[in-house]
């Protein structure tokens, strides 16, 4: 079994712009990083079809666009860029082992995860149609709100981030109607406040989607209905926000990693590291806050130093040692 062991100096799972930073670091930096792109290479950027809020691309990028590149760079300084997930872990030793595809056994110095958090969706087919068409749904007011400028536009939620996104959006939009599913807010009283006082949002209370409208390739409208009196009626829009929350992709690491009580894992703060020595984290698999590309980039970048540091302490500590008994 021990000659199947890969042996692995940096393995980095994950590959949105937290994993393909942490590894153009790691690389440059000799640590000759292991990339594992997981079930959705790229991460959330490649269902996103225009970025124009990412420093150093004046006239936009798509987000499949962006991640090509992204992925060329760290090739570039050779990270070994895989196929495959890692459905397995084992950090309870000073060897962090991880499986690939439940098959695989890799043994590695450090990991760096970086598997970000999946948005929330209602489920509805014409839903995903449009996500998919990239024709106004969406579920990032800040990355797509400013491509609805002076339009209507229709999000669901009732906590504190549905009440940020609305928010936002009725500095950019012309209506912003608010789809609440109970009789109340799920937000603390002053989220709420907020958005009630907020002239050009509309809120519905007891409100729930049907379905979303379209011409075959952008959105036109929303269908609800009262879950009181089931009366139904269509919303005029052109985008269709979705803020019902996110699910970070860490359920793997929980039996070794601390994790708040929404799945994030806990980062000792103004750093990239876990409560397991040798495991940092980047991006939204530990920002429940910001949840941008920029600065998911950010914390790649902290994670690979951490390692760096890491590594070169546990280097000296070695030569330490070995000097003693010399």
């Amino acid at each position: 079994m021990s000659e199947t062991i890969e042996k692995v100096k940096c393995l980095i799972i994950g590959s949105g712009p937290a994993g393909y930073t942490a590894a153009i670091y790691a690389a440059r930096a000799n640590m000759k990083p292991v990339l594992y792109q997981g079930s959705q290479p790229g991460g959330q950027l490649t269902t996103t079809n225009e970025v124009e809020n990412f420093p150093g691309y004046p006239e936009g990028i798509t987000g499949p666009e962006m991640m090509i590149e992204l992925q060329k760079q760290a090739e570039r300084f050779e990270t070994d860029v895989r196929d495959g997930w890692i459905t397995k872990v084992d950090f309870s030793g000073d060897i962090h082992k991880v499986w690939v595809n439940d098959t695989k056994e890799i043994h590695c110095n450090t990991v760096i995860i970086s598997t970000g958090a999946s948005a929330k969706y209602l489920g509805l087919d014409s839903e995903q149609k449009y996500l998919k068409l990239g024709g106004g749904v969406s579920a990032c007011a800040v990355c797509d709100g400013f491509f609805y400028r002076n339009q209507e536009v229709v999000i669901v939620g009732a906590g504190d981030s549905a009440c940020e996104e609305a928010h936002y959006l009725s500095k950019l939009c012309k209506k912003v109607t608010m789809l609440v599913r109970r009789d109340e807010f799920r937000a603390s009283k002053i989220m709420a406040a907020r958005v009630k006082n907020t002239e050009n949002i509309e809120i519905l209370y007891n409100t729930e989607t049907e379905e979303v409208l379209g011409d075959g390739q952008v959105v036109t409208g929303v269908r609800v209905f009262n879950n009181q009196t089931n009366e139904k009626h269509d919303i005029p829009a052109t985008g269709f926000f979705v803020a019902i929350g996110h699910k970070p992709n860490t359920d793997i690491f929980k039996d070794y990693l601390n994790l708040d009580e929404t799945g994030y894992i806990i980062n000792k703060p103004g750093t990239a590291k876990t409560n397991v020595e040798g495991v940092f984290v980047s991006g939204d698999a530990a920002d429940h806050v910001y949840r941008q590309a920029v600065t998911a980039a950010g914390t790649g970048c902290m994670a690979a130093l951490d390692a760096e540091r890491y590594l070169a302490a546990k280097d000296a500590t070695f030569e330490v040692s070995t000097s003693t008994y010399n």
